[in-house]
């Protein structure tokens, strides 16, 4: 999704939030602004939906005290489907939601299709913004405007069975060959796991493999960009990656289909020696088969000791251009994407906040939380800056790269040429 670069918090019951009443303005293609009335909420699912569910009831049954005569209408999501059903609501504004969760990969096309409302002047005046991850505004900002708010943040390290590695006396993987020699002597040794689990279709698990050996999805800035991905360093990082798919790490068979949440899945239930995770990962991983036998390290790089940089991941909270509640639509947005919430959200899921405060706070209680701060101050990546990288994600332009090849299909020459000519299409149609 979750996507900024971060590091978690999280704040004690005491840290109050005061949502400031947002203020009306005329950017809407909606020329009501209702005071009463239904707002309807689209929002991720997540693996292990429950926690986040308790929050959210939370602050909606604050915001209908606040405001007696509004209904609040909330519908989890696939991240999956998300490109579709966003479209058909962009089409279609009476079958809209007031608001919703995106990813901050999507903000910059959201913008260039007219969904998102421009909230510049409400963001601006809402006391708590001021603590924002600066990161993390950018995210929600187009041209100088903002289009939104920050929910979360969010990289991914190496989880690992601390049982397993100590039954095979193994050590933990240093470089990424290690990485991927240890997952086949855990294979080689327990045929019933997989080594490291991986997934073709976990685009976001992949980049890292990718930015460790040098290569760059693409080059270019300020909207203008040319493909990179068939460069002879990124060929050399799909290389590394599409090798673990076999027998004798993670089948083709089962691995070529699998997304983030199905290797993290699988981590949790006890199928897999290694996984990349999120550190929004962690609570489905607790609630699972390996809680107690498992501990978290930064991905490795290529050479010893260091970090591959991870992607910048995280998601934000935007009030659709269609609304005809925009003050209340924002100010529920505030709400979701509050201290205080974010806080909860953190205790629930695992989720960074996005506030420099919450997420200290976060960080000094938490131990979890090391590794991924680690990845954090390593550095950390980012998709282009452009409205084709919403295409680029939706068609699933990287992720049928990797299957082609992990099929045998085609080369990592072949696959990744094809790949770049349909992402320069996407940069040159996004203009």
């Amino acid at each position: 999704m979750k996507l900024s670069p971060r590091l978690p918090a999280l704040l004690l019951a005491a840290l109050v939030v005061t949502a400031c009443a947002p203020q009306t303005s005329d950017n809407t293609s909606s020329d009501k602004d209702e005071k009463t009335g239904t707002l309807r909420v689209w929002l991720f699912q997540e693996v292990g939906n429950k926690p986040k569910e308790k929050v959210v009831d939370s602050v909606v049954t604050d915001f209908r005290k606040a405001h007696k005569d509004t209904k609040v209408e909330v519908e989890y999501i696939p991240v999956e489907t998300r490109a579709q059903r966003v479209k058909a609501a962009f089409n279609d504004p009476a079958s809209a939601p007031d608001l919703m969760e995106y990813g901050n990969t999507d903000t910059a096309g959201y913008v260039k299709d007219g969904g998102l409302l421009d909230v510049t002047r409400e963001f601006g005046a809402w006391n708590e913004s001021k603590d924002t991850d600066p990161t993390a505004k950018t995210s929600v900002t187009v041209d100088g405007k903002v289009y939104g708010s920050p929910f979360y943040v969010g990289v991914r390290a190496l989880y690992y069975r601390t049982d397993v590695f100590e039954e095979l006396g193994l050590r933990v993987p240093r470089t990424m060959a290690e990485l991927a020699s240890t997952a086949r002597e855990i294979r080689a040794a327990k045929p019933d796991l997989y080594g490291l689990v991986v997934g073709g279709a976990y685009t976001y698990g992949a980049m890292p493999f990718i930015w460790a050996n040098g290569g760059e999805l693409a080059t270019g800035k300020g909207g203008s960009y040319a493909s990179a991905i068939d460069s002879a360093a990124a060929q050399k990082g799909i290389k590394a990656y599409t090798s673990l798919f076999g027998d004798d790490n993670c089948p083709a068979a089962k691995c070529a289909g699998m997304g983030g949440n199905d290797t993290i899945t699988a981590f949790a239930a006890g199928k897999a020696g290694m996984a990349i995770g999120g550190d929004f990962s962690h609570t489905a991983v607790e609630a699972g088969k390996v809680k107690g036998k498992y501990a978290v390290v930064p991905l490795p790089g290529v050479s010893g000791g260091s970090i591959a940089p991870a992607f910048a991941g995280g998601n934000n909270i935007g009030v659709l251009k269609s609304t005809s509640h925009r003050t209340l639509a924002v100010d529920l947005m505030e709400r979701l994407t509050s201290k205080k919430t974010q806080a909860s959200m953190f205790d629930a899921m695992g989720f960074l906040p996005t506030f420099g405060d919450v997420r200290r706070d976060a960080a000094a209680r938490e131990p979890y939380v090391k590794p991924f701060a680690q990845t954090l101050a390593a550095g950390t990546k980012f998709v282009p800056a452009s409205p084709a990288w919403a295409q680029i994600d939706s068609s699933l332009v990287l992720p049928t790269m990797f299957q082609s090849v992990i099929s045998g299909k085609a080369s990592v020459g072949v696959a990744s040429r094809g790949a770049a000519q349909k992402m320069d299409a996407a940069f040159g149609s996004a203009g």
